[in-house]
C-alpha cells in the first residue's frame, strides 16, 4: 500500500533580499497579500489538500512566523472584552489551524540544505515541500493534485508550469515526456532529466518546476550525496537529478494561476487579483481601479 502523505515542510528561512527594506525586520513570509500573510495561503493549501502536520523551517529574526501560528491570549481576551466576535473568530482560526513543528536552518546554504533540516521530523514518511513564495490560485488545490499523482505511482512528484524562454535561467527545467494518467495524457511527466537555471538555447524545454513536491524520503540520502552548487547552495533540483538516478519521478503540469509572490511585480498582481475575487471588497476595488486616471 501506498503510504499517506501526513507531513508538509515549509522552508522559510531566506533572507527575503528582493524585498529589502521591507523585510528587514520582518520575513517576507510574513508580507501580506490583501489580508494574510504569504505562508499562511500555503497552510490552508496543505489543510484543504489533507495535510495538517506542518513543519516550517526557520531562521533569525523569523518569530514572527511562530507568533502568527500561536494562540494570542491577550489579543483575544481583548477582542473578547469588546465584543469582537468575528474577528476573535478569525484569530482562534489560525491558531486552530494545524499542528505546526518548527525546526532551525542557521545559515541559508539552499533549499536541499532547508529540506535536509526537516528530516528528523519528518522520519521515513512521504512528505510535501511548498515554497510560500509560489501562490496559486486553483478550483482543486496544486498540493491536492500533486497527491493525486503521488498516491497512482507511489513515486515523487514535482509541480511544473510552462514559462516563456526569457525566464527559464530562473528555473529548474526539465526534459520530460507526457504520459497517460487516468485517462489523461497532456498534463503528467515522467521525468527524463533537469537542469538548473539553463540558458534559454541550451534547455530541454520550457516546463520549470515550481514550488510545490511531493518527495519520497529517499531524497534526504540524494541531498546528503550532492555537492554544494553556485554560492556554495545544496540545490534541490540537483539532489532530484540524483534520486532521478535509482527511482522514477513525475511532474504535473497543474491547473490554476501560479503568482510568483517572491517577486515584487509578481506580489502586486497577487494583491490586485485576489483583492478583486474578495466578495467583501471586489466591487469597489474594481470601480476604484476603473476610475484611476494615471495619465
Amino acid at each position: 500500500m501506498i503510504p499517506k502523505v501526513r507531513k508538509a515542510v515549509f522552508p522559510a528561512a531566506g533572507l527575503g533580499t528582493r524585498f529589502l527594506p521591507a523585510t528587514k525586520a520582518q520575513p517576507k513570509e510574513m508580507l501580506p497579500l490583501v489580508d494574510k500573510p504569504l505562508i499562511q495561503y500555503g497552510v490552508e493549501e496543505a489543510i484543504h489538500s489533507g495535510v495538517q502536520n506542518i513543519i516550517i523551517v526557520t531562521g533569525r529574526n523569523k518569530s514572527s512566523i511562530e507568533d502568527h501560528f500561536d494562540v494570542s491570549f491577550e489579543l483575544e481576551s481583548l477582542l473578547e472584552d469588546k465584543g469582537k466576535t468575528d474577528l476573535l473568530k478569525l484569530v482562534r482560526e489560525i491558531s486552530e489551524l494545524i499542528d505546526v513543528a518548527y525546526v532551525r536552518q542557521k545559515e541559508a546554504l539552499g533549499l536541499g540544505h532547508a529540506v535536509l533540516r526537516a528530516r528528523d521530523l519528518v522520519g521515513t514518511e512521504p512528505f510535501a515541500v511548498v515554497l510560500s513564495d509560489d501562490v496559486i490560485h486553483s478550483e482543486k488545490p496544486c498540493l491536492a493534485q500533486l497527491l493525486d499523482v503521488y498516491q497512482y505511482f507511489g513515486a515523487s512528484v514535482v509541480a511544473l508550469l510552462e514559462v516563456p524562454e526569457q525566464a527559464i535561467p530562473a528555473y529548474g527545467i526539465v526534459d520530460a515526456e507526457p504520459i497517460a494518467h487516468n485517462g489523461v495524457n497532456d498534463r503528467v511527466y515522467r521525468i527524463r532529466n533537469m537542469v538548473e537555471k539553463p540558458k534559454p538555447e541550451a534547455a530541454p524545454s520550457r516546463l520549470a518546476i515550481i514550488g510545490r513536491y511531493v518527495l519520497t524520503p529517499e531524497i534526504f540520502g540524494s541531498i546528503e550525496a550532492i555537492d554544494p552548487g553556485a554560492g556554495g547552495e545544496i540545490q534541490l533540483t540537483d539532489a532530484l537529478k540524483h534520486l532521478l538516478r535509482s527511482r522514477p519521478i513525475y511532474g504535473l503540469r497543474f491547473e490554476g494561476k501560479r503568482y510568483d509572490a517572491g517577486d515584487k511585480l509578481g506580489f502586486l498582481q497577487a494583491t490586485v487579483e485576489y483583492a478583486l475575487r474578495r466578495e467583501d471588497m471586489g466591487g469597489p476595488f474594481r470601480e476604484y481601479l476603473k476610475s484611476l486616471d494615471l495619465g
